[in-house]
């Protein structure tokens, strides 16, 4: 796990699970593919096998080593919910994160309707933790949009929505049932321009739905040159954590403003179903 992010709107990253595959038009220029390939090949490297598919089990217990609450962004190099990753090793992650109650976990898709699945079905026990938040990427209509359809269906505490990297104006868009809204441009070699009155558009539907907007980037080639400032403000805009023991449901569709609360911190071992699985028994 990364103990600091540079990703604005986490505190740390965590990655049991390596690798994925391109599937829409937000993929075209992905971060995380262009670190990986670097290291190719490279012996004793994570990235020996590149942006292949891998699961990284010794990597489970690493959140219940922080001993203060952190937002994790779970997975920043892959997908939790892609075709590849067994259903069991899906539970494994989540068992961690309901034992590791004292931080909050940012779970991002874009196979929503996976997740959508699992979480009505066999794993609806992690859509009922308020610690752990479910969101899908958003870059256009064709593709993007309809995640947010299927995200209202899916079974969760708290729902958010990154719409990044934005490659064009989304028009109206259904926020019902939408806890929190993460805007950005695209950034680095190849990057495609988002332009401000797409972003105002998302910016003015979260204010009549009182969701919280949080603006990551301009984005650009040289993206820091760019910075964040949205018309000169910085929108840092995030939803409070919800109380850890409780169970309560949404009200009003937006996340309940309840302070952070420490609890016990019991190591999580891998279940015996999943190490036979594995073959790690």
């Amino acid at each position: 796990m990364a103990v600091k992010s540079s990703i604005e709107w986490t505190d740390a990253t965590w990655n049991p699970v390596r690798g994925c595959t391109k599937i829409s038009p937000g993929c075209k220029h992905c971060y995380a593919e262009t670190f990986a390939e670097r290291f190719r090949g490279v012996p004793g490297h994570p990235y020996q096998q590149g942006f292949d598919l891998r699961l990284v089990p010794e990597k489970l217990n690493e959140p219940l080593r922080w001993q203060s609450p952190k937002r994790i962004f779970v997975n920043s190099m892959s997908d939790l919910f892609q075709e590849g990753v067994p259903t069991e090793y899906i539970a494994e992650v989540g068992r961690v994160m309901q034992r590791a109650n004292w931080h909050t976990y940012q779970v991002l898709t874009k196979r929503h309707e996976r997740m959508r699945d699992l979480l009505s079905g066999k794993l609806n026990w992690l859509s009922r933790i308020p610690h752990i938040w479910f969101g899908v990427s958003v870059e256009d209509r064709e593709y993007g949009v309809p995640r947010i359809d299927s995200l209202r269906l899916t079974p969760a505490q708290v729902r958010f929505l990154s719409i990044e990297p934005l490659l064009e104006n989304l028009g109206q868009i259904d926020l019902a049932g939408i806890n929190w809204v993460i805007v950005g441009g695209e950034s680095g070699h190849g990057a495609r321009q988002v332009r401000e009155a797409w972003i105002l558009n998302i910016l003015r539907q979260c204010r009549t739905h009182q969701i919280p907007f949080f603006f990551k980037q301009w984005g650009g080639v040289r993206k820091h040159e760019n910075g964040r400032l949205l018309r000169g403000k910085a929108y840092n805009e995030i939803p409070r954590p919800r109380d850890h023991n409780s169970n309560s449901t949404q009200q009003n569709g937006r996340a309940s403003h309840q302070s952070i609360t420490e609890t016990g911190r019991n190591r999580h071992r891998p279940s015996r179903s999943f190490l036979i699985a594995t073959g790690r028994f």
